[in-house]
């Protein structure tokens, strides 16, 4: 059925046709909530049951005899999934399902700048127009609060400040293009392995201050049509049906008027789902008993169990209808707006949006000078004495696109970083030595890679090759890191330790005494850790960061794009300098009946760089560290007032110079310092951040300003946000442990 079908009969027919004599729900004219009222009174119970679930693995039914299309949803967040069967996982085969890969959000998030947010959502929303989507199953918004977790690359990283900057204009922007967002997991989603099992006990601060700032920026600024519940339990309930997490704080305190649909099989209960806040019900594959019934749709928790209920009086409508208003709501956003815009599928543009946000998330980590090179840097490389460039690794010929889970794509393309050096570096000769082997996996649900990875070679053998082709080399570029396997970085699965796998530390140590001139660029969500660090001169975090992965990297390597991203987490030296592995909490304890892991979060509110502040440890890299090719400088902070009164705000300025000699840009981070209060606070915490583009030599002032909510925590005996009078430093600087200069202030 024509999505507009009965609607362009009537508004479209050779006979004029009165607004005033269409059915209110289609009269355009009237108030949404009015047409959702008269649609909600056409309806019958069947039909009010089937749109608050699943009739296929990615789509539920509309309400045909009234003209509302069949509803369609996908999985991002990174680019449109290849269409799979309608009752089956497997690829459905069809030739117009490619899409542009944009980078993990991880890669986004370190790019520090809401534009590019915004750009990111846009583009995707595109894409998913022109493939008719009307949901996307995205963005993810939860903290990283371990290196081990599986899913990291599909986040935003540790800081609820800057996942909410970066949240909002995402959103708005694939909002925008008349496709509904669906922000995910809501909440406390950090653990991958046995994610339907983990319930996790936090104090309420540390629930409102650390793991639920960006849902409720998502719901309350940025307007989402959808939320996703978790896998996970809290307080002894599923988060896809949770009284406190969906009723209470979500419809309640929050007013959202979207629908919280359930992660994929993540409903287990129609009793809770009635009762506890689930509006749309998808994936759960069975019939609610048992494993492994397909196309038992009618026999999901919230269809036929549902419906039996309400006939035999064991539920009333008030719940259905408060859900199929919700769902209504979402049509009238989506299926049923007629002003939508066109959409594209690998477009220039959308190509050109994944490189720019690529560029500007890649992270220069180190970039030491070197005796070898008359004492200066090692990137970016100097084509007059790169005549012969060396690429080792088995991540610069892997397609990172496939595989990880939901977020496995089908590209047009994807440029390999082997690649994308050889076309950077047309004149010097480019040689390429696999070093170690870690994944010869040919395909993922249906899609394949562009190499094949099929190996023979020992360890051994491999890197002997290596290390001879090293010493004939101006320079190496190793491209290690994860990848998308089981136990690296991919759903269903977290770490399972901090190293970097495949004897890859072995390889670099071997690498680096043949050759000083390495370069490592970490492919990866997560940090790893780099007992070599101090060895090797350069070195550059990558990401997964999608279709033009290989000229991203590669532009940046040769100087021809100047880095600016900064770490969106702390990158810790060892794993127990992380509060959750400090204080052997993760992955909890398995409760005597191995039904539910007990997983307390016993540092609260101290995650990343509030628990290394807290206990003087020093990362490998602090949030917010990057390095440029060129220099800043910035001058002393001022502030247009010295204290805060109500509901103003407090402005302060800072110069900042570009010293150097290329062009480049400095992210300008505000972090509030409590000099006093009635409650444990953390050292300092980011509160405002501006990311400024600089000429050589241009100067200009870049301003920031807070409100008494930067200075508020959450007070759990009140359950309300509380900003103390009192004294109150602001520090501001270009990373969490580059703070330059110092504004004290006074809230009154």
């Amino acid at each position: 059925m024509n999505k507009m079908l009965i609607s362009t009969l009537l508004l479209m027919t050779t006979t004029t046709i009165q607004a005033s004599q269409l059915p209110t729900y289609l009269d355009e004219t009237k108030p949404v909530e009015e047409r959702i009222e008269d649609a909600l009174s056409r309806m019958t119970l069947d039909e009010k049951i089937a749109v608050i679930h699943a009739q296929s693995k990615f789509s539920s039914p509309g309400v045909k005899r009234l003209g509302f299309p069949d509803f369609w949803t996908d999985d991002g967040p990174h680019g449109v999934r290849p269409d799979v069967l309608w009752d089956e996982w497997e690829q459905a085969g069809q030739s117009n399902d490619s899409c542009v890969a944009f980078p993990a959000l991880t890669c986004l998030a370190a790019s520090w700048n809401p534009e590019m947010a915004l750009l990111y959502g846009e583009s995707l929303g595109e894409e998913a127009l022109y493939r008719d989507k009307d949901m996307i199953l995205g963005p993810g918004v939860n903290i990283y609060r371990t290196p081990l977790g599986g899913r990291n690359f599909e986040y935003m990283g540790e800081d609820p400040w800057l996942v909410s900057r970066m949240v909002v204009p995402y959103i708005k922007g694939l909002q925008s293009k008349g496709v509904a967002a669906c922000v995910k997991h809501y909440a406390l989603n950090n653990d991958e392995e046995y994610r339907h099992q983990v319930n996790v006990i936090v104090s309420d601060r540390a629930l409102h201050e650390i793991y639920l700032p960006a849902f409720k920026a998502a719901v309350t600024e940025a307007g989402t049509w959808g939320i996703m519940g978790a896998y996970n339990l809290y307080k002894n309930q599923h988060n896809c049906h949770n009284d406190i997490m969906l009723n209470q704080i979500l419809k309640g305190d929050w007013k959202y008027d979207g629908v919280v649909v359930s992660d994929w099989g993540g409903c287990h209960d129609t009793d809770e789902a009635v009762k506890n806040g689930l509006d749309m019900e998808f994936g759960s594959w069975t019939d609610g008993l048992t494993m492994g019934k397909t196309n038992a749709y009618d026999l999901y928790y919230m269809a036929d169990a549902y419906k039996q209920g309400i006939k035999q009086g064991r539920y009333t409508t008030k719940e259905l209808d408060d859900k199929v208003r919700r769902v209504l709501r979402l049509f009238f956003r989506t299926t049923m707006n007629r002003e939508k815009p066109f959409g594209f599928l690998c477009s220039e543009s959308h190509y050109d949006a994944a490189l720019r946000i690529a560029q500007e998330g890649i992270v220069l980590l180190k970039n030491d000078k070197m005796k070898e090179l008359r004492n200066e840097k090692l990137l970016p490389l100097d084509p007059a004495r790169t005549r012969r460039i060396l690429v080792v690794g088995e991540n610069a010929i892997k397609m990172m696109t496939v595989g990880g889970g939901s977020s496995s794509l089908k590209v047009q393309r994807e440029i390999l970083p082997l690649d994308g050096i050889r076309e950077r570096f047309k004149d010097a000769e480019v040689d390429f030595a696999r070093g170690y082997v870690g994944d010869t996996v040919q395909s993922y649900n249906g899609v394949t890679v562009g190499r094949s990875l099929y190996e023979v070679r020992s360890a051994a053998e491999l890197t002997a090759e290596a290390v001879e082709k090293a010493r004939q080399a101006d320079v190496v570029i190793f491209f290690g890191g994860l990848n998308k396997s089981d136990h690296q970085d991919c759903e269903g699965h977290d770490r399972k330790d901090f190293a970097l796998p495949y004897g890859q530390d072995h390889l670099v140590e071997a690498l680096v005494k043949a050759n000083p001139r390495l370069v490592f660029v970490n492919i990866s969500g997560n940090a790893v850790a780099m007992p070599w660090m101090a060895k090797v001169p350069a070195i550059v975090q990558g990401w997964f960061i999608g279709s033009e992965a290989g000229e991203a990297l590669a532009s940046v390597l040769s100087g021809d794009v100047n880095p600016s991203g900064k770490l969106p987490f702390t990158w810790h030296q060892q794993l127990d300098d992380c509060g959750a592995h400090a204080l052997n909490t993760y992955p909890g304890t398995w409760r005597d009946d191995y039904k539910v892991i007990d997983e307390e979060y016993k540092e609260g509110i101290y995650v990343g760089y509030r628990w290394t502040d807290k206990q003087k440890i020093k990362p490998l890299f602090s949030f917010g560290h990057g390095l440029s090719y060129t220099t800043f400088r910035l001058g002393k902070a001022t502030a247009d007032k010295k204290q805060l009164t109500g509901d103003e705000k407090i402005t302060f300025t800072v110069n900042v110079t570009n010293t150097g000699a290329k062009a480049g840009a400095e992210t300008v981070q505000l972090y509030i310092s409590d000099k006093e209060a009635s409650v444990d606070r953390p050292v300092k915490e980011l509160k405002a951040f501006d990311k400024v583009f600089l000429q050589p030599g241009e100067s200009r002032d870049v301003t920031l300003s807070i409100g008494r909510d930067a200075l508020s925590f959450y007070d759990e005996a009140t359950h309300a946000w509380v900003a103390e009078a009192g004294t109150f430093d602001a520090l501001i600087g270009t990373a969490s442990d580059q703070l330059s200069s110092k504004v004290t202030f006074e809230l009154k």
